[in-house]
């Protein structure tokens, strides 16, 4: 370990013990390799809770970046090392090399995940997600007596030049949920018009998509473009402030989960996405996710006291997801070009 980062080398440790929490299970267990990309924590609580349900089911998990494990995925692509993916962007399921890769399968339970959130042809559905919102300080908006805003549009007012904080699209999967659901929301020309207008207000754009919420929350900015789940743990640890998703919907990136074509274990495979649409997985995911699918999902009181309404789809604003998808690299370009500091 000599010389090792220390940042790198707990990177290392926690992704081997992920890799091995089902080490333990039966020597007559079906073995199963998953790709995904959710968070270490909310990952380990997720097998936790499979492991119960799953005993005879051995899961090894390779968890990478969104961006990581798309090249890694492209690069296996003739000989994929993977039976599942689980927790995985949506806008990233999409590309046509990799939905060539998966196999169209519907789970037991795929009924109660409206369409809006599944594949149509079966090749992927999306159990949980994440949503836009704005984390606005109490404190700093009554000292300086300014509104309350209540959308995209009330950031434009003059009185927030300088106090608004957001995500760079080009390093953060939030920056780019926000900057694609208002050029959907707006169409691109009155969107990158808005986008315009928006960056006068601007005092900076920063690589996390969690830090905008941290800093409005530590009072150093009025208000921070960040996402929902953010606001809520930040409300829930004491901080000033107001949770407000935005009017006229909020962006959003659905956590996508597909069958590998070329899995060794279909039957494990499949039993395996059968219990992500489990009442123990969504119970579970409810506990860590802002966006839960499943129709018969009771939001947490904690959620409805941050702000979120107990029906998240009536909150959201549509992406269309392949869309982000295919217009990626063109849309980060104008950006940059336009804002980039």
């Amino acid at each position: 370990m000599t010389g090792l980062p220390m940042k790198s080398w707990l990177g290392r440790t926690l992704a081997a013990a992920t890799m091995s929490l089902f080490a333990a299970g039966s020597a007559l267990a079906g073995t199963i390799t998953v790709y995904t990309s959710y968070e270490e924590d909310e990952l380990a609580a997720f097998l936790e809770e499979a492991k119960k349900d799953l005993p005879d089911v051995e899961v090894e998990v390779l968890r990478l970046s969104t961006g990581d494990l798309h090249a890694r995925m492209l690069a296996e692509a003739s000989n994929p090392k993977h039976d599942v993916i689980w927790g995985w962007a949506a806008t990233s399921m999409v590309d046509p090399r990799i939905l060539e890769l998966v196999e169209a399968y519907e789970p037991a339970g795929i009924d109660k995940v409206p369409p809006r959130f599944r594949d149509a042809g079966n090749k992927w559905f999306a159990t949980t997600g994440y949503m836009g919102a704005f984390c606005v300080n109490n404190a700093i908006m009554e000292a300086d007596d300014l509104p309350m805003p209540a959308s995209w549009q009330d950031l434009l007012k003059p009185e927030y030049e300088g106090r608004l904080v957001m995500p760079n699209p080009a390093s953060s999967g939030t920056g780019y949920l926000h900057v694609v659901s208002i050029l959907q929301m707006m169409g691109e020309e009155k969107g990158w018009a808005f986008l315009d207008a928006l960056d006068k207000n601007m005092a900076q754009y920063i690589k996390s998509g969690s830090k905008p919420c941290n800093v409005a929350s530590a009072g150093e900015y009025a208000i921070g473009i960040s996402f929902a789940l953010r606001a809520i743990k930040n409300i829930e640890e004491g901080y000033p402030i107001t949770m407000v998703v935005p009017s006229e919907g909020a962006g959003h990136e659905l956590e996508a989960s597909a069958l590998m074509a070329s899995s060794q274990n279909k039957a494990d495979a499949r039993k395996f996405l059968d219990w992500t649409l489990s009442k123990a997985a969504a119970a579970e995911y409810n506990e860590w996710k802002s966006i839960v699918t499943m129709s018969d999902r009771e939001m947490p009181e904690r959620f409805l006291k941050a702000g979120l309404p107990a029906d998240i789809s009536t909150a959201l604003f549509e992406v269309d997801y392949a869309w982000a998808a295919e217009n990626r690299d063109r849309i980060l370009a104008e950006w940059q070009k336009r804002y980039e500091r």
